[in-house]
């Protein structure tokens, strides 16, 4: 058998993140400081602090066998939900949630970044040891639940944006290790509706429109306990139906009620678990709209949409882009930093960092379709999701077809735990390819 070598690296992945973390660290300092002002910060120089600490983290998780995570996976994942536990005690506010937890005035590490690792592993550990049990309804329940605990944890911080990454980390792994149709469907619609119920409340309160007898339903806790009151006895007689008649007709209204039972229960409790702030209910209202605020909260999507348009093909220059350098777009170093890439370098450049992207993934592909064993298999599909999640979401955001999530542009955007967890995935995946034949 074919013995791995230290030179035996997927080059393609390792080359396409250095130059995406060139780029960030360019662009971050483009975005802080203006040709005609003298510097006025500080972040290039600490973004470029977090890639030298970073770089020997990759290295490691590349060289150190993936296989010996298997064994300590559940510490992993229990240690992470310590960590969040603590967080939520103890940790800073920044941006209207609770998600940092800060060491002395340098260092901040947000755990629910490394938090999504500590997933992958643990439930591609629990994954390869079932196996197809995962089709059984109680597997899949608590493989979801293996994802579900961290993510609540960082839903009642509240930032509703990082924990929607597990969703795609979930459901890309349980359709790669052959759970069924059926059940992944169920998690995905209940979850929408779910979600829907939630925001309806606060979304009547911009929209009149919604104020129709129907939705008002789910304005009011005592009005959404008696319609699931009613729902459930339908529920109840479906089942009975199908177990006397066999009936596909009564199991899918029992399908269809127990799914919207869960919805409207699961909204029930956010409601009274999660307060939103009003700037995180205003990112909702004005994806719908930005000019219902557009010199207030709508001010970021109206400005990243004009910078990405006025760049033109090929740009106006590095470090030439009016908006940028006038730092008329919010967060620009972080969530909007495609936009400052787009107006300054154009659609060649937006381009090319979405080539970049999709060298890494389709690489990954290829990566866990010649891994050595189920687990290297789970873990890739894990990073595959969060990877593909990141990157369709912050610059669908940037373009105004996305919700302000604050989900940050891996290994570009600004920011310590961002990175570090870009960059450990990218080991991962390199030492998976490494270990491929032995």
């Amino acid at each position: 058998m074919r013995r791995g070598s230290f030179f035996n690296i997927d080059i393609y992945i390792l080359i396409s993140t250095i130059i995406l973390l060139f780029i960030g660290v360019l662009f971050i300092f483009s975005s802080n400081t203006s040709v005609v002002n003298v510097l006025n910060t500080s972040e290039y120089i600490k973004q470029i602090v977090w890639i030298l600490i970073g770089i020997p983290i990759l290295i490691f998780f590349s060289l150190y066998n993936y296989q010996y995570f298997k064994n300590i996976a559940h510490f992993i994942y229990i240690a992470a939900i310590i960590l969040l536990i603590v967080t939520r005690i103890f940790g800073e506010e920044v941006n209207g949630a609770i998600s940092w937890l800060r060491f002395g005035s340098f260092i901040g590490i947000q755990i629910s970044e490394f938090s999504k690792i500590a997933v992958i592993l643990f439930f591609s550990a629990y994954l390869s040891i079932i196996g197809q049990k995962i089709r059984q309804l109680p597997y899949f329940l608590l493989g979801f639940l293996i994802c579900l605990v961290p993510m609540m944890l960082v839903i009642i911080q509240p930032d509703l944006g990082t924990a929607a990454v597990y969703i795609p980390i979930f459901l890309a792994m349980a359709w790669a290790s052959g759970a069924k149709k059926k059940h992944i469907v169920f998690i995905v619609l209940a979850g929408f509706f779910m979600i829907s119920i939630f925001i309806i409340p606060h979304l009547q309160q911009y929209f009149p429109s919604l104020r129709t007898p129907l939705l008002q339903i789910f304005t009011e806790s005592g009005y959404t306990l008696a319609f699931t009151g009613i729902i459930s006895l339908i529920v109840v007689i479906s089942a009975v139906g199908y177990y006397f008649l066999k009936t596909h007709y009564f199991y899918w209204i029992y399908y269809s009620g127990f799914m919207f039972i869960t919805a409207s229960l699961g909204a029930l409790v956010m409601q009274h678990i999660i307060k939103l702030r009003e700037k995180q209910i205003k990112r909702l209202i004005i994806f719908l709209d930005p000019q219902i605020d557009p010199k207030g909260d709508g001010w970021n999507i109206i400005e990243s949409v004009m910078a990405i348009g006025s760049g033109g093909f090929t740009g106006k220059g590095f470090r030439m882009g009016i908006l940028s350098q006038s730092q008329y777009i919010p967060q620009q170093s972080t969530d909007f930093i495609y936009s400052i890439i787009s107006e300054e370098w154009g659609f060649v450049g937006g381009l090319f960092i979405l080539i970049l992207f999709l060298v890494i993934l389709t690489r990954a592909i290829k990566i866990i379709y010649n891994s050595r064993d189920s687990y290297a298999h789970y873990i890739g599909v894990g990073i595959i999701g969060m990877i593909f999640f990141h990157v369709v979401i912050n610059i669908g955001m940037t373009m105004g077809i996305m919700p302000i999530t604050g989900i940050p542009l891996f290994f570009i955007s600004y920011g310590g735990s961002s990175l570090i967890t870009g960059l450990i995935a990218i080991g991962i995946l390199i030492n998976i390819h490494y270990r491929r034949y032995y």
